[in-house]
C-alpha cells in the first residue's frame, strides 16, 4: 500500500501528518460554528451555590427581555414605596404577636369536616400570591378541590405511590425517622379536610404571543409562596400540613387537566382540627441554634 502511495502519490507520502492534523482542525472549527450558531436555541439557568436550575428550550426569536420591554414600554415600572412607620414599642409588639402565633402552628393529620368560607381560601391565596419570583415570573398554579370525589381520586393515587414509597423506594433509615410521627402511605385527611389545596410550579410561562417564557427560581419562588400560604392558614384559625406526591405529579397533572408545563409539588388540605386531634409532642430549636449575628 506504501509502495502504491510512493509511486501515485508522493505528496500524500510525504505530508500525510499535516493532512491529518488539518482535517480534525477543520472539523474541529465546524463543530464551534454550529454550536455558536445554535446556542440561542437553549437557555441554561442554573445557580451552582443554591443547586436550582432548569433547561428550558427556546424558539430563535426574540428573547425574554426584549418581549417584556414590548409590553412594559407604555408602562410605568418604577412606582413610589413606602410602609408604616411604627414605633418600637409597637414594632417588638407585632413581631412578638406574629412569632405566638406561628409558634402555634403544628402540621396536624386529623381534620374536622366543618365548612370553612370559601373567602377565607380566597384571601389565603392571594396572601400566597404576593411572594417575590424571579424577575417577577409569578411561577405558580393553586389549585383548590372541595369537591369529595375528586379528592377521593387524588387519595387513591396518593396512596398508591406512597405505598410503593414506602415499600420500596423511600428506603429503610427514612421510614424509621417517620415512625416518631406515626405516618404511614394512608392519608384520609386528603379527603377529611373541607378543602385540598395542590401547588404547581410553572416549569416555564407563555408570554401572549405564544413565546416560552423563562420562570427563574421556580422552585425557590413556590416555596416563598407556600410558606406565605401555610402562614396565611395559620392566621385564619386554621390548620394543614405539607402532604409532599412524591412520584405522583404526573398523574394528578393529568387528573385536573393542568398543562404540560406545571408540576405539582404539594398538597395542602386546610381545615378546622378535629376535636380529637392529636400531634406530635415536638420541641422547636431555641433562636440561638437558628440564628448568627454577625
Amino acid at each position: 500500500m506504501m509502495k502504491f502511495f510512493e509511486e501515485h502519490a508522493p505528496f500524500i507520502t510525504n505530508y500525510w501528518p499535516f493532512i491529518i492534523s488539518s482535517t480534525f482542525i477543520c472539523l474541529g472549527l465546524f463543530f464551534v460554528v454550529m454550536f455558536v450558531k445554535n446556542r440561542g436555541r437553549y437557555i441554561r439557568v442554573f445557580d451552582k451555590e443554591n443547586d436550582v436550575g432548569s433547561n428550558i428550550e427556546e424558539e430563535v426569536g426574540e428573547t425574554n427581555d426584549q418581549v417584556f420591554m414590548s409590553i412594559m414600554k407604555n408602562e410605568d415600572v418604577q412606582i413610589p414605596y413606602a410602609l408604616p412607620r411604627l414605633q418600637p414599642v409597637a414594632m417588638i409588639q407585632k413581631a412578638q404577636s406574629f412569632y405566638e402565633l406561628m409558634n402555634t402552628r403544628r402540621s396536624c393529620r386529623m381534620f374536622s369536616d366543618e365548612p370553612v368560607p370559601r373567602e377565607v381560601i380566597d384571601n389565603i391565596i392571594k396572601a400566597a400570591g404576593t411572594a417575590p419570583s424571579g424577575a417577577h415570573t409569578e411561577p405558580w398554579t393553586y389549585v383548590v378541590i372541595s369537591q369529595k370525589d375528586v379528592k377521593m381520586k387524588i387519595r387513591e393515587i396518593i396512596e398508591e405511590e406512597e405505598e410503593i414509597n414506602y415499600r420500596r423506594r423511600m428506603g429503610e433509615k427514612w421510614v424509621n425517622d417517620l415512625k416518631t410521627f406515626k405516618t404511614d402511605w394512608i392519608k384520609p385527611y386528603l379527603v377529611e379536610a373541607p378543602y385540598l389545596i395542590l401547588v404547581f410550579k410553572q416549569t416555564y410561562g407563555l408570554w401572549p404571543n405564544g413565546q416560552k417564557k423563562t420562570h427563574y427560581y421556580n422552585d425557590l419562588s413556590v416555596a416563598i409562596s407556600v410558606g406565605i400560604m401555610v402562614s396565611a392558614i395559620t392566621n385564619a384559625g386554621l390548620c394543614s400540613v405539607t402532604s409532599t406526591p412524591l412520584n405522583a405529579g404526573v398523574r394528578l397533572r393529568d387528573l385536573l387537566g393542568r398543562p404540560v408545563n406545571e408540576k405539582c409539588v404539594i398538597l395542602l388540605p386546610v381545615g378546622y382540627p378535629a376535636k380529637n386531634a392529636k400531634v406530635p409532642n415536638l420541641q422547636r430549636k431555641p433562636l440561638k441554634d437558628i440564628a448568627i449575628y454577625c
